[in-house]
């Protein structure tokens, strides 16, 4: 819908700016921008009426100096991000000056300058910052990071239990803003994968502590800016998409099973853009939950947590009972004497032990336990949603939603082991029915001007957003052009997306497609291989101005890609391993090397 003159209070210049601008407008743009408009809405009626009440003395007193905060976030997927614009909408909205940025964006230099600095910050990996932290973090840690005696600072930190360094970027931050002089507003909070409690807590703590600084007593008083109207789903409030199509995407005879899953949004008013990924709030497997609960002699029909649920119920629903993690043992550990098991949970590393096991195998292994059936299910966290980088563009499917899900299955300590989701999906759903889902926002992975050329690397189920990409290139026309790696095991059997991708080459919106089937040929072939016989053009790309997208497993894959790219900077680009090195970092910090990996 476009603007008129004749349907608006805007004159005819002010239309035309505005149909010029709204069109171009991401869906975080729009929200913050209506977020500000809320913000500031409030501000401006009272000064209107300082006017027209001709009150001189309010109208003509000094505004007295306050504070400005500084919001910086490391967000890998973005949800760090989320929180910190959430945050700096509700600073705004109480009249307090705040700026939000990327760490990426932000001059290590100013810190100088900041007086008060909130940190949002995930971990990623093993207890390594965000790709966009990277170089703020080096930089406070290095002797060059000045003295902080003026600054004042919070953190916020994301992380998941499950890994071994939880929340480790986080207090990184927050110890090396202390050693530097800075002084602690409160406590560094962490959050585990449900963070929405936590996280608004810290958000009243830290407003709470800042408005008493600030000169005006009504800014205390002021309220928060009404969020944007419609029905937000998340993963305590989730969609229920019904199933459109389910396909196995590999042929008879392929070591894997991959789901092609299509999903019906009509009616939720939900929005994507390509780069986002899609929450499914998952269920456990029922073999499992009444194993679980014979193992444990409980009854399955009594009534637990606090929706009142029976076990069975909420151990297939609510409860997470296939990731074992160290707060997890600890608190297991008070409920038992076994001596081995108190061993273990007092080693200073448990990532050996938890790997491939489950809550079933310290059940059956390490008894006796003294608990009940409230007692154990307040023990375990609620169940995470788990995220799929979305494989369609809205633009091209409407009100549709595709992802690409392979399906996990390994054997382990003598037990067949399920990926929790994948699993379902794969193995349960079927067209007709429906999946409780809701859109994560990733602001961090997304498209380049439709002019500017891309490289994107994603074997296996990594494709899945290269699909949304070059569907969307493909419906706005877009000028760029792309280049994609993409590898499997088998060309018979696991090229996935075959037809579409030979389609987009023929009609020009894919340029390049290079692929690697690594069990097709006596020595292992994958996409790294495939980039370093190319590493001439590639480099030109790169030259002209090619942003590079990587999505897929991070542990050997985007890590074996990092590499290969940097011995290609220094080949083709006659620099030494440091200088290619450091060239590869600055492509990261400019927004022109992006990973989805996990």
């Amino acid at each position: 819908m476009k603007l008129q003159v004749n349907n608006s209070p805007f004159s005819e210049e002010q239309v035309t700016l505005l149909n010029d601008l709204l069109p171009k407008l991401t869906s975080a743009q729009k929200t913050w921008l209506n977020g500000y408009l809320a913000a500031t809405s409030a501000s401006d009626v009272i000064i209107e009426e300082v006017i027209d009440n001709n009150a001189p003395t309010a109208v003509q007193a000094a505004p007295q100096k306050t504070r400005t905060v500084t919001v910086l976030f490391a967000s890998q997927t973005g949800n760090a991000q989320n929180l910190a614009q959430k945050l700096t909408f509700e600073l705004q909205a109480q009249n307090i000056e705040a700026e939000v940025l990327s760490m990426a964006k932000f001059k290590p230099n100013n810190l100088k300058k900041v007086e008060d600095v909130l940190i949002v910050a995930s971990t990623n990996g093993e207890g390594e910052p965000p790709d966009n932290a990277i170089g703020f973090h080096e930089f406070l840690h290095s002797k060059r990071a000045p003295k902080l005696d003026h600054v004042r600072y919070a953190v916020l930190a994301l992380g998941d239990t499950s890994y071994e360094f939880y929340c480790k970027t986080g207090h990184d931050f927050d110890s090396r803003l202390k050693e530097l002089g800075a002084e602690q507003l409160l406590p560094i909070v962490e959050c585990d994968v449900d963070y929405e409690e936590p996280a608004a807590k810290w958000f009243t703590d830290v407003q709470n502590i800042l408005a008493q600084a600030t000169a005006s007593a009504e800014t205390a008083q002021a309220t928060a800016a009404p969020t944007a109207g419609g029905t937000e789903y998340t993963r305590n409030k989730p969609f229920a998409a019904e199933v459109l199509e389910k396909i196995n995407l590999n042929m008879t005879g392929s070591n894997k099973h991959t789901v092609h899953l299509e999903l019906s949004l009509e009616g939720s008013g939900i929005t994507y853009e390509p780069g986002d990924s899609l929450g499914i709030v998952p269920k456990n497997n029922e073999q499992l939950v009444d194993a679980l609960i014979a193992a444990l002699g409980f009854n399955a029909n009594k009534l637990v947590t606090d929706k009142q649920v029976t076990l069975r119920d909420a151990l297939i629903n609510d409860l997470e009972i296939t990731v074992l993690s160290k707060p997890l043992l600890q608190k297991i550990a008070e409920f038992t004497t076994h001596n081995d098991f108190q061993n273990i949970v007092n080693q200073t590393s448990i990532k050996d032990f938890v790997y491939g096991r489950d809550v079933l195998d310290v059940v059956e292994a390490y008894g006796p336990f003294s608990w009940n059936e409230e007692q154990f299910a307040n023990l375990l966290r609620k169940i995470p949603g788990r995220l799929y980088s979305i494989s369609s563009s809205q633009a091209a499917v409407d009100e549709e939603v595709h992802v690409t899900i392979g399906r996990v299955g390994y054997e382990a300590y003598g037990r067949e082991r399920f990926g929790v989701a994948s699993t379902h999906i794969a193995d349960s759903i079927e067209i007709g029915d429906t999946v409780n889902v809701y859109v994560h926002k990733n602001p961090n992975f997304k498209l380049p001007a439709e002019d500017q050329p891309a490289i994107f690397i994603g074997p296996g189920t990594g494709i899945a957003p290269f699909r949304s990409f070059l569907q969307e290139r493909e419906e706005t026309g877009a000028t760029g052009e792309s280049w994609l790696f993409f590898g499997e095991q088998h060309f018979v059997t696991d090229f996935l997306y075959q037809t579409e991708l030979q389609a987009w080459l023929a009609n020009g919106t894919l340029t390049n497609l290079n692929v690697a089937f690594s069990r097709d040929t006596d020595q292992k072939i994958y996409v790294q291989h495939r980039m370093q016989e190319e590493a001439a053009e590639l480099y030109e790309w790169i030259k002209r101005g090619a942003y590079i997208y990587v999505c897929g497993d991070e542990k050997h894959m985007a890590k074996d890609v990092e590499r290969t790219l940097i011995d290609i900077v220094a080949a083709q680009g006659n620099k030494s391993a440091e200088d290619a090195a450091a060239f590869v970092k600055q492509l990261q910090q400019d927004g022109r090397y992006l990973r989805d990996v996990y």
